[in-house]
């Protein structure tokens, strides 16, 4: 190991070290990354103690002792909350004998987001924390360690590391200079025009849509999005990863960077989406509803967003993962990435050449869709 990879220190917590010295490396443009969102999964107990998510972040002291790098990572004990599947081959390792759990996961946990995961000064140290990551892995046992949603521009020194490679994909939303929503509408083809003007009519019809952010959250609609929430959670995951605390605590920490888009009728709240502002990206992240609304999960999760992020000038909506529906409103497929540091050379082996064909038959599949896009064709 290199003096730079010595320096690594394993931490308890983001919430224990310093906010500023985290931020600096995490910048302004990824909210989720920031010391204040994770931190605020820690003290809320939506990941720690009970929950398959211990924290371990990684740091790396620069030669004046101040923070040089930084990786959000956690030991997990499940594959829950990850977005990235790797039930089969936890499957596979343990039949064959060998022991999956923990293993080590670097991302933002329930969060499907792409961002970075090396929080470094430099490539040196970039490449250092990676190497750390793979000392914890084989000091331990582990069986493998998992960054996911990775930024496409850090892929390259996860490949450098050996790391294998995987691709998934999301549907994002990109501003081509619309100006507003009715530019973006004119750049569609006038069958997809018209169905969405149909589908925002009857989504609307007898309610009243407000966006929320800053001060204008109050803690009766931090109590009205937790129910909205906790319907979705129980459909889709059986219990909610978060806590209702999380929700107060970024509502304290965080709350100019949040945009709770709610629907109401007669005054009262029936169904909410809540987004995360970023630097040049509004991020769609929790939606739920207490009455079934045709379109109205469109309507507030992908048609009020691509309103608000062209209000506040933003380039691009994410609105979180899979959802072949986006496309016909607008979203088109993007790959996501993934890397994957298993030391079993007969399980690499398996995982690679699985990874190898799951890439093939994922460009196609984007090919396949982006030829579905909406848009109209140019002459």
């Amino acid at each position: 190991m290199s003096a730079r990879t010595i320096q690594a220190q394993i931490n308890s917590g983001v919430a224990a070290l310093a906010a500023n010295a985290w931020n600096r490396l995490a910048g302004e443009k990824n909210p989720f990354l920031s010391h204040a969102f994770l931190a605020a999964l820690e003290h809320s107990g939506s990941v720690g103690r009970g929950t398959g998510w211990q924290p371990v972040p990684i740091t790396m002291a620069g030669v004046d002792g101040a923070l040089a790098g930084a990786l959000p990572a956690y030991l997990k004990t499940h594959s829950q909350g990850e977005y990235v599947f790797d039930h089969s081959w936890a499957d596979a390792w343990e039949r064959a004998g060998g022991r999956y759990y923990p293993k080590l996961q670097i991302a933002v946990p329930f969060t499907p987001v792409p961002g970075p995961r090396l929080l470094a000064a430099d490539l040196e140290t970039a490449a250092a924390l990676i190497a750390a990551a793979q000392g914890l892995v084989d000091e331990h046992g582990l069986s493998s360690a998992h960054a996911t949603f990775v930024a496409p521009d850090q892929m390259a020194l996860f490949r450098a590391a050996g790391w294998l490679v995987r691709e998934g994909m999301q549907f994002h939303w990109a501003d081509d200079g619309y100006g507003d929503f009715e530019g973006f509408l004119n750049s569609l083809a006038s069958r997809k025009r018209k169905s969405i003007r149909k589908e925002r009519a009857a989504a609307q019809a007898g309610l009243e849509i407000v966006h929320l952010s800053g001060a204008d959250i109050r803690a009766q609609d931090w109590d009205a999005f937790w129910h909205f929430y906790q319907d979705t959670g129980a459909r889709k995951w059986g219990t909610p990863y978060l806590t209702r605390a999380f929700f107060d605590e970024i509502g304290a920490r965080m709350a100019d960077r949040l945009l709770l888009i709610m629907a109401k009728r007669g005054g009262q709240p029936i169904a909410g989406a809540l987004n995360i502002i970023g630097a040049d990206t509004l991020y769609g992240r929790y939606w739920g509803c207490t009455e079934d609304v045709p379109f109205l999960h469109f309507e507030l999760c992908y048609y009020q967003a691509i309103d608000a992020a062209l209000a506040r000038g933003l380039s691009r909506v994410e609105a979180g993962a899979q959802g072949e529906h986006k496309l016909a409103r607008g979203y088109v497929p993007v790959p996501t990435f993934s890397a994957h540091y298993i030391p079993n050379p007969a399980f690499r082996r398996a995982i690679e050449e699985f990874l190898v064909r799951e890439r093939a038959g994922m460009a196609h599949q984007r090919e396949v869709l982006a030829s579905f896009a909406p848009f109209r064709q140019q002459a």
